[in-house]
Parts: structure tokens; sequence; C-alpha cells
């Protein structure tokens, strides 16, 4: 997959069917876009995915909103899911006030458009003026075909990232994965930290993420780390480790079951799927690895239910 963030680079000769949104977490809802992107491929045509460098909404929360993938894990994702072309619009001054028709002369021309889809509730150009109403209306004169695709439905509501943020921020992993189509993940390079769980006999890796990445609340999770192809069980720790650290800063620790070996400068995938307790205090270490001991086999149990023999 070619992945451009450069508005200069922003260019295809070969004719493309192009989905554009948000894109954050590539959750069942862009499924279906991303299935029409797939049903056009096979006539030839490549598949493109339009989306911006950072959200929207992340201008206007005061830098506190949080994404449910960051570029990099869409860009995996997107890749994987069979996407020829990712352009990551950087969202300048000049792209947000351009109209809505003259940003679709843009694309069509650059990106040689002769199919585009999008969700019901898209909308573009300043003050997000723009619809699929428009985009129909001036499919004749840009000479490419519209499907518009209307939100899929869980429980009686639409599948936004709005709705799988809410159910992460919750804890709740099984439902947040249900609406993601795929378990939701962490990705970062192994640091070291303080080597206590090696003491202990448990021995954990660190990961220190992004900022903007948002996380499942405080607290202990049955998760899935791969390594190297191959899938082992986890338990990981969302938190500050308020037994034997004095920070407030949040890292993500897991260990690793049935495994050993050195980790560090690996960049490794933690996929979350059960929560399994609160993070909290223990008036010693011992009492510490006493409940370390049971959420391994609470983890190994949910897993092994889950996952079967991983």
């Amino acid at each position: 997959m070619i992945c451009w963030n450069k508005i200069e680079d922003f260019h295809i000769e070969e004719p493309t069917a192009l989905s554009l949104g948000k894109f954050d977490g590539v959750h069942r809802g862009h499924e279906a876009l991303i299935e029409h992107l797939l049903e056009k491929k096979k006539e030839g045509l490549k598949a493109v995915v339009f989306t911006f460098d950072i959200p929207p909404k992340k201008l206007t929360e005061n830098n506190n909103y949080r994404v449910l993938s960051t570029n990099k894990e869409k860009q995996e994702i997107l890749k994987e899911r069979g996407i020829d072309y990712l352009l990551e619009c950087p969202f300048t001054k000049e792209v947000m006030c351009m109209e809505p028709e003259a940003f679709v002369a843009w694309i069509v021309k650059s990106l040689h458009v002769k199919s585009m889809v999008v969700g019901s509730d898209f909308r573009f150009g300043h003050n997000r003026k723009g619809d699929h109403i428009l985009l129909e209306k001036l499919s004749a004169t840009y000479g490419y075909t519209l499907r518009v695709v209307d939100k899929i439905q869980y429980e009686g509501r639409d599948i936004s990232s709005t709705f799988v943020r809410e159910q992460i921020i919750k804890g709740n992993m099984e439902k947040a994965n249900d609406l993601l189509g795929y378990p939701f993940f962490v990705k970062s390079e192994v640091i070291h930290g303080r080597q206590l769980g090696r003491t202990l006999g448990i021995p954990t890796i660190n990961m220190e993420l992004v900022a903007e990445k948002l996380l499942p609340p405080k607290g202990v999770y049955a998760t899935a780390v791969e390594i190297g192809g191959k899938c082992y069980t986890g338990v990981t720790n969302v938190g500050c480790k308020p037994t034997v650290n004095h920070s407030n800063k949040v890292n993500v620790e897991t260990h690793i079951l049935d495994f050993s070996g050195d980790l560090y400068g690996y960049e490794l995938k933690v996929s979350f799927y059960s929560f399994i307790r609160p993070e909290q205090r223990f008036s010693s270490v011992e009492m510490l690895k006493e409940q370390m001991e049971r959420d391994i086999e609470t983890s190994r149990s949910r897993m092994m239910s889950i996952n079967g023999d991983m």
C-alpha cells in the first residue's frame, strides 16, 4: 500500500475508486465502504482511502481528543484490507476553508476518480456544507459513479467511532471488539522498565504509547500478544502501578504466558479481549504477586474460552 501525507503527492494516473472519511478505528461501519472499494478493484480500479492526518475534532477539543487507531495502526489495518493508496491529507487552513464544489473538483481530477463511496452521514468542505446529495449532483459533471452506504446498526444504534470509544472508555472490551470487528489493540516498541516483575518471577514487557492513543480504564485485562507470527495469551496492566510506583504516568505492561526471551526493541501488538479487575494498591509486594498469579489464571481461562488453545 502507498501512503501519502503531503498534498503535493496527491496525484494518481490510474483510474480509482475512492472513499472519504475519518476511518478512526476502521470499524464494522467502515467495512461496507471498504467492501465497495474491493469490488471496484476487481473491475480494474485502484482502491483509495482519503482521510486526514489528524482528526478534525482534535483542533476543537484542546488536544484532549484520543484516537482509536493511530495513523500507523490505521495504515496497518487498511493495508491488510487490500487498500492500494491511503492519503492522509494535512488539515490545513486552506483545506478547511475549501468550498465543497472546489474540493470535489480537486480530488476527482488529482486522483482520477471513477467511482466514489461514502457514508450517508458524510460531510465535507467549508463549514461541512457538502454531503452525499451534492456528490450525486456533481457526479454527472465529473464522470464518477456514487454509492451511498447506510449506517450499520448494533443493538439498535448506528456503529460509529463514538460508539466504539464509549465502550473502550467503560472497559467493555467484548462489546468494543464486536463493533470494531477485530480486537482493540495497541502497538509499540518494548522499552526497559524497572524489571520488578522479573524479580517476582513474573517478567513483563513495558510499552510507552503515543499521547493521542485512547486507552481503556486503568486495570488488568486478558490480552493476546503476537510474537513472530505466533499468538500468546497475556495479562496486561494499564495504569501507574501504585503499589511500587509514585508516578501518575500511565503505561501498558504485559506478562506473556508460556514465553521466555528478550523482546527489548521489538515492536509488539497487544490485543485486548476482556477486563479482569481495576488497578489497585496492595499493602505489600507479596500480596501484589499473589494477585498477579490469580490474574494470570483468570486470563488463561478467559482466553481459552474465547480463542481455544492459543
